[in-house]
């Protein structure tokens, strides 16, 4: 049988009829129309926000909240002295070169460098942010600091 528009169907099971509450009690969804009995979740609108325990204290305000979250605190992907030591003399160690070494789990955080350990060879060290002694150890060592804005 040849397929035009005067035979055209939808797929069985794709379409279905309206579903009409409110139509008598032979429906099933008749009176109440499936909504309970009385109160305000029976009532047309009604739609409550997450959270909401019906008057109750919701518990995200039961609970005790402790000690001080400070609103301006950054968090640094922190590297040591000492973990350089793996580089070799001369070489530029980058963001990049510390998070495909392993050294640097994820690469959204800035880098701080900190002075934990010896270093070796002299490199130059890219990062966001060095401590006193960091700086301190990787110029002593003849390499050099270069602060990434």
């Amino acid at each position: 049988m040849a397929v035009n528009l005067s035979n055209l169907k939808p797929a069985r099971g794709s379409r279905h009829r309206k579903v009409r509450v409110g139509r008598g009690i032979g429906s099933k969804l008749g009176r109440t129309s499936g909504k309970g009995s009385k109160g305000q979740k029976s009532r047309k609108g009604y739609s409550r926000r997450p959270g909401f325990e019906g008057g109750q204290m919701p518990l995200r305000r039961r609970i005790p909240k402790r000690g001080f979250h400070n609103p301006s605190h950054f968090e640094y992907a922190v590297v040591n002295v000492e973990m350089l030591n793996g580089f070799a003399a001369g070489e530029t160690v980058t963001p990049e070169l510390l998070v495909a070494s392993g050294l640097v789990r994820q690469m959204q955080a800035p880098i701080k460098v900190l002075g934990d350990g010896e270093l070796k060879a002299a490199l130059t060290v890219r990062a966001h942010k060095f401590s006193k002694s960091a700086e301190e150890k990787i110029t002593r060592a003849g390499g050099k600091v270069e602060i990434l804005s």
